[in-house]
C-alpha cells in the first residue's frame, strides 16, 4: 500500500493518541527501592534488539540507531555548548501549524497572570495545599499549589510547575492523581504548581494534547511567569516536571523560555516527531466524540488534521518538521534537563528517551538519564522511590 493510502489510516491513528496514558500510581505509598543497575543507551538498544520474543519484550528498533549512540554512558551530564544557537527558517505553507515551530513560538511574549487562590485544602505534612487559578490565554485554568509551612527562605522559595501525562479531560479532578509526586516534592521544600491545562476539570478552554498543539506549554509558561510574581518565589529559581505527554511539553518549553532553569521528564515522548512515526504510543484511554463538533464545540483535532494533510506524516526532511522538531533545535536548551524511563514501559517505548539522550549527548548539553529495568509508564514501586529521590537532588542542585 503506498504512502499516500496510508496517511488518512495514520491521521486517524494518530490523533486518537491524543497523549499518552497517565492513570498513574500516584495514589499508591512509594516504598524503598533497591539500588538499581543502569545500562548506558547502547546496551539498552542491543537489550532491546537482541531480545526474545515475548510479552514483556521491547519492540525491536532500527539497528543504525545504534552508531548515532555513544559507548560512554550519559548518566553523567556534560558542559552545556557555548556556541550561540541560531533560529531555523521556516517556509511554512499558508502559515497552517505556523504556531507549533520553535521559532515563532521564541517569538512570542507570553505574559504572567494573577494567581488567585480559589480554597484552601488540607494540609500536607509540612505544607500548606490551595487550589488556585491563572489566566492563560483567556482562559481560567486551575493549579493544586502547595507552600512550605517553614518561612521562605532569603531570595525565596525554590519551585517547581508539574506538568501532568494524558487523563481524559473530563475525567481529570485537581486533586487527584499524581498525589505521592507532589507530595515529595512538597515536602522537600519546594514550591509545587501542579497545573491542570485548559479544558481539564474546572478549567476553562478546549484539550488540545500536546504534539500537535501549543496550548498546554503556553499554560505551563504562562504558569511559571505568574509563579514568578508572588513575593515568596525566587523567580531564578523555578524548574519544570513533566510526565508522559508532558515530556514533550517540558522540553519545548525550555527551547523558548530559557528562565526554566532545569527539566525533569518521566516516561516522556514525540521530541524529533521522526520518533513519534518511528514508534508511535500505546493509548487506548481516548475514543473520538460519539456525534460531530459543532462551530460552538470545535474539533480540537481539526488543526491535526490539516497539519498532517499540509506536510504529511513527521518526517524532518521535510522543512515544516524540522522547524516543529525539538531535536532540531535543541542547540536552544540552556539548562540541564533530567530523563527517567523504564524498560518495561508499554505506553511509551524508551527509545524515545535513548534517542533524546543521544542527541543531548551530541550536542555537548547537560543531562542525566537514568534507566529502569521496571516500574512501567508510571516507574511504579520499587523504582518510583529511587526517582523521585533523584528528581529531588536535581532540582536542589540545580535551581
Amino acid at each position: 500500500m503506498s504512502l499516500s493510502k496510508l496517511i488518512p489510516l495514520i491521521i486517524i491513528f494518530s490523533i486518537l493518541l491524543a497523549g499518552c496514558l497517565s492513570t498513574g500510581n500516584s495514589d499508591q505509598a512509594p516504598t524503598r527501592s533497591p539500588e538499581l543497575q543502569l545500562r548506558t543507551p547502547t546496551e539498552l538498544i542491543q537489550s532491546a534488539t537482541n531480545a526474545p520474543e515475548a510479552e514483556t519484550a521491547l519492540p525491536t528498533l532500527d539497528p543504525l540507531l545504534v552508531t548515532r549512540l555513544p559507548e560512554t554512558p550519559t548518566h553523567t551530564g556534560v558542559s552545556i555548548s557555548t556556541h550561540t544557537p541560531t533560529a531555523p527558517t521556516t517556509d511554512v505553507v499558508d502559515d497552517i501549524g505556523e504556531e507549533l515551530t520553535i521559532d515563532y513560538l521564541r517569538s512570542l511574549d507570553i505574559p504572567a497572570s494573577e494567581i488567585t487562590f480559589e480554597e484552601q485544602l488540607p494540609n500536607g505534612s509540612n505544607y500548606f495545599q490551595h487550589l488556585v487559578s491563572y489566566v492563560s490565554e483567556g482562559n481560567k485554568v486551575y493549579g493544586l499549589l502547595t507552600i512550605p509551612f517553614e518561612e521562605s527562605p532569603e531570595g525565596g522559595y525554590k519551585a517547581i510547575v508539574f506538568n501532568h501525562g494524558y487523563i481524559p479531560p473530563t475525567a481529570y479532578v485537581t486533586t487527584e492523581r499524581y498525589i505521592a509526586y507532589v507530595e515529595h516534592l512538597a515536602r522537600s521544600g519546594f514550591v509545587v504548581f501542579k497545573i491542570d491545562f485548559r479544558g481539564h476539570g474546572q478549567s476553562e478552554g478546549q484539550p488540545t494534547g500536546t504534539y500537535f498543539s501549543p496550548a498546554y506549554t503556553i499554560d505551563a509558561i504562562t504558569a511559571l511567569k505568574s509563579l514568578q510574581q508572588l513575593d515568596i518565589i525566587d523567580p531564578q529559581g523555578i524548574g519544570m516536571w513533566g510526565h508522559s505527554m508532558a515530556g514533550n511539553l517540558v522540553l519545548r518549553a525550555m527551547l523558548i523560555e530559557p528562565d526554566i532553569k532545569a527539566g525533569v521528564i518521566w516516561a516522556g515522548a514525540v521530541y524529533s516527531y521522526d520518533d513519534f512515526a518511528q514508534y508511535g504510543i500505546t493509548d487506548t484511554t481516548y475514543t473520538p466524540p460519539a456525534t460531530p463538533q459543532t462551530e460552538e464545540t470545535p474539533d480540537p483535532r481539526r488543526g491535526t488534521r490539516s497539519i498532517l494533510d499540509t506536510y504529511g506524516f513527521p518526517d524532518t526532511q521535510v522543512e515544516y518538521w524540522r522547524a516543529v522538531s525539538l531535536t532540531e533545535n535543541i542547540n536552544f536548551l540552556q539548562h540541564p534537563l533530567q530523563l527517567h524511563h523504564a524498560e518495561d514501559d508499554s505506553v511509551v517505548n524508551i527509545a524515545y528517551s535513548i534517542d533524546l539522550a543521544a542527541v543531548l549527548q551530541e550536542s555537548g548539553k547537560e543531562f542525566e538519564f537514568h534507566s529502569y529495568e521496571g516500574g512501567g509508564h508510571n516507574l511504579a514501586s520499587p523504582y518510583f522511590n529511587q526517582a523521585i529521590q533523584r528528581t529531588v537532588e536535581f532540582f536542589r542542585d540545580n535551581l
